[in-house]
Formats: C-alpha cells, sequence, structure tokens
C-alpha cells in the first residue's frame, strides 16, 4: 500500500463511523449541521481518492454509488434507528462535485506553479 492511499483509507474509515454509527451515538447539533458534516465528508472522500489516483469516473460513480447505499443501509439496519434521507444522499453528491473541483483547482494550481519555476530557470 502506498502512501498515496492512507487518506482515502482514513477517509472511508471515517465515512462508516460517521454514517453508520446508531443514532443513540450521535451528538446533538444545530439544524443543518448533519448536511455540513455530509458535503465535507463526501468532499474529503472525493480528494483523497484523486490524490490516491483512482480514475475520475470511478470515483464519481463510486461514490454516487456509495451516498444512495449509505442512505439505504441506514433505513434498513433496524439496530442503527437511524433512517435513510434522499436529501442526504444529494448532499452527498454536492461534495462530490466540490471535493472533485477543489483537487483539480489545487492541482492545477499546484502544476503551473511547477511550470513557471522551471520556466523561470
Amino acid at each position: 500500500m502506498t502512501a498515496r492511499i492512507l487518506p482515502f483509507v482514513f477517509a472511508v474509515l471515517l465515512s462508516v463511523i460517521v454514517l453508520f454509527t446508531p443514532e443513540s451515538g450521535v451528538p446533538s447539533s444545530p439544524p443543518g449541521t448533519d448536511k455540513v458534516v455530509h458535503t465535507v465528508l463526501f468532499a474529503l472522500l472525493a480528494a483523497t481518492a484523486l490524490w490516491a489516483r483512482a480514475g475520475l469516473r470511478t470515483v464519481v460513480v463510486g461514490l454516487v454509488a456509495y451516498a444512495a447505499l449509505s442512505e439505504v443501509l441506514q433505513q434498513v439496519i433496524t439496530p442503527l434507528h437511524r433512517s435513510g434521507d434522499v436529501v442526504d444522499a444529494l448532499v452527498d453528491v454536492v461534495g462530490v462535485a466540490l471535493g472533485v473541483f477543489l483537487f483539480t483547482r489545487v492541482g492545477d494550481a499546484v502544476r503551473t506553479r511547477r511550470r513557471d519555476r522551471r520556466t523561470s530557470r
């Protein structure tokens, strides 16, 4: 396992904890906080998957499927006492788009900076 994949492994483990903690273990928070958490979590998953050099299509399709599956599992795994939420799945997809956007923007900026340093020598 290369060092590039470790952040993605950490993000996946974090997502499992966040998405599948029973309702009794979820701390209370102001309304809407869960949507922010979902967005940031899926942005992190997308960015770290791309950092690990997974293909863009694989990342997007895989994470959109994971978003949908996680909501279905929250609904059907009775001991969790959680409910699936279509809006959470949609916010997850927004997070994927945000992660892809940020990763590509940062990558573009780094490549431009490296190119500028090489050409200025």
